[in-house]
């Protein structure tokens, strides 16, 4: 059936077509270049791939008449022959559909000696012979049926749309592991009414839509927002551009897709390959966790930055300040700026394509992330810092309302202590990104060296810090000064502690997501 095709060679001499269509002339024999050269030079009228009709023919010179050769679905094929027992060949087409293979029927018919090409398809595909039957398998990638899998676990649900016979869908699907545990095939997926359709889509079962037009896509994707999904749609066809355009993310083919297919969608796949869709899902949660990872960060610091304010405001002045504008403006520019870029690079969490789809509603900042930055992460970040401050002023003497400025007994020792709550600030920072790697996993499960940045980014922000604390230039300017060692000793334990009072919570978190539910007592 090479004259009922449209492939061609390109300049590289490589075949270029539809799939199917190159795979019938490479199993059609040899001598392909002289087969495709013969077909041209005799070719007299094309009547191209109607997506409705499921069928396509040519009028080419055979011998000194012309014909016509059409191949497309069996159903449509058959019902323009005469003669043939229509049966019996559905019943081959049945058999063969049901072990993967998609079918074609080939027929052919003579025209009139003398006669022309019809000038319309209708004149031109009747009366047709059929000559056969032909069963194509195009096998799944073996990446496929992992990709599936990842997005049954990660709450994704995957629906075929295709022109192809229900059967052989059905039994691709099944190959990859769509459909588990349950699968319906609408066998006519053209003729489904809108009322049938959300039925369907509100269950929980995945759904082959066979025999379908890109109409049906359409239909599909509508439905599906209609109920509040997040809808992605495949395609490669001019056809499929309305169905693409009007998912959230239409997701183009960029080997075999048109160009009309590529400018109507969100997202063109370079391989053509359905595993890299899964990937992309992946690599967006990750994004959006470091984002949240990001703010979280930044967010936690602003506690005990201000407690230190609020604390010397509401003693009147009987506690002098424990952090100075300077020493706050070299943490915010300075020691967390690296950390928290870092976190934007942070790996996939483990289990991230095991979560359900976040609500399309929930925004970035959330209730549960300000609770975790400002009541756990900060406040203890703050109790921790203001209580170093006090450490070094009590054990110097001071009480309240005694003198620190410059020139008094306790000045120096003022100075020790707001160095104290500015260097105990920065080893908070490195709990809190510690902390910050992960929403839901250990720190144990994500690896402590599995982001070198974010190492680097605190091993940047501890030498910064010991610039400004132990440089007389920087003390200076600064306000700070050299630390004694107890109170180094003391400051060293404060990552330990702000990671482990969120590794605890998310101790607690874990269990009781794994604890089973009570069991209803027997009636």
């Amino acid at each position: 059936m090479t004259e009922c095709t449209t492939v061609s060679y390109d300049e590289a001499g490589d075949l270029r077509g539809d799939p199917t269509e190159i795979a019938l002339v490479t199993g059609g024999g040899p001598d392909l270049p002289a087969r495709l050269a013969a077909r041209d030079d005799g070719r007299r009228a094309v009547f191209r791939f109607d997506a409705r009709l499921r069928l396509m023919s040519t009028v080419a010179l055979r011998d000194d008449h012309l014909a016509v050769y059409a191949k497309g679905a069996p159903e449509a094929v058959l019902s323009r022959c005469s003669g043939a027992d229509r049966q019996a060949v559905m019943g081959v087409v049945d058999d063969l559909a049901r072990r993967g293979l998609r079918v074609l029927a080939v027929a052919d018919r003579d025209l009139p000696s003398g006669a022309g090409p019809p000038g319309r398809r209708e004149d031109a595909e009747t009366g047709l012979r059929l000559l056969g039957l032909v069963g194509l398998y195009d096998p799944p990638r073996p990446e496929v049926a992992d990709a599936v899998r990842r997005c049954h676990g990660a709450g994704l649900r995957v629906h075929i749309v295709t022109g192809d016979n229900g059967a052989t869908a059905a039994a691709v699907a099944a190959e990859v592991g769509i459909g588990v545990p349950r699968l319906r095939v609408v066998a006519e997926a053209e003729k489904i009414h809108d009322h049938e359709l959300d039925e369907l889509l509100t269950g929980d079962a995945e759904i082959v839509f066979a025999r379908s037009s890109p109409e049906t896509k359409l239909k599909v994707a509508d439905a599906l927002r209609a109920h509040g999904r997040i809808v992605a749609m495949t395609g490669d066809g001019a056809n499929d551009a309305p169905a693409l355009h009007q998912a959230h993310i239409g997701v183009a083919m960029g080997r075999s897709g048109t160009d009309v297919a590529r400018e109507a969608s969100t997202m063109v796949l370079t391989d053509d390959n359905f595993a890299t869709i899964v990937t992309a899902v992946e690599s967006g949660r990750r994004v959006y966790d470091n984002v949240r990872k990001f703010i979280l960060y930044i967010f936690a610091h602003a506690v005990p930055e201000i407690v230190p304010f609020l604390v010397f405001a509401l003693s009147g002045g009987l506690v002098p300040l424990p952090l100075t504008v300077l020493q706050i403006l070299a943490i915010d520019l300075g020691t967390e700026t690296l950390p928290a870029l870092a976190l934007g690079r942070e790996p996939a969490e483990p289990g991230i394509m095991n979560r359900p789809p976040r609500p399309s509603s929930q925004g970035v900042i959330s209730r549960d992330m300000l609770i975790r930055a400002w009541g756990y992460l900060g406040l203890v970040s703050a109790v921790l810092v203001m209580s170093v401050f006090f450490y070094v002023l009590w054990r110097a003497g001071w009480r309240p309302g005694d003198p620190t400025g410059a020139g008094a007994p306790l000045h120096h020792a003022y100075l020790t202590a707001t160095t104290a709550t500015f260097a105990g600030l920065v080893t908070c920072q490195i709990g809190t990104a510690m902390a910050a790697r992960t929403d839901h996993a250990s720190l144990r499960q994500v690896g402590l060296a599995t982001n070198p940045l974010l190492l680097a980014g605190i091993a940047f922000e501890v030498l910064f810090a010991a610039a400004l604390i132990y440089l007389p230039s920087f003390q200076h300017l600064f306000g700070t000064a050299a630390l004694p060692a107890d109170v180094l000793a003391i400051i060293a334990a404060f990552p330990v502690i702000v990671w482990a009072a969120d590794e605890f919570r998310r101790y607690r978190r874990r269990a009781r997501a794994v604890t089973p539910a009570p069991s209803a007592p027997p009636p």
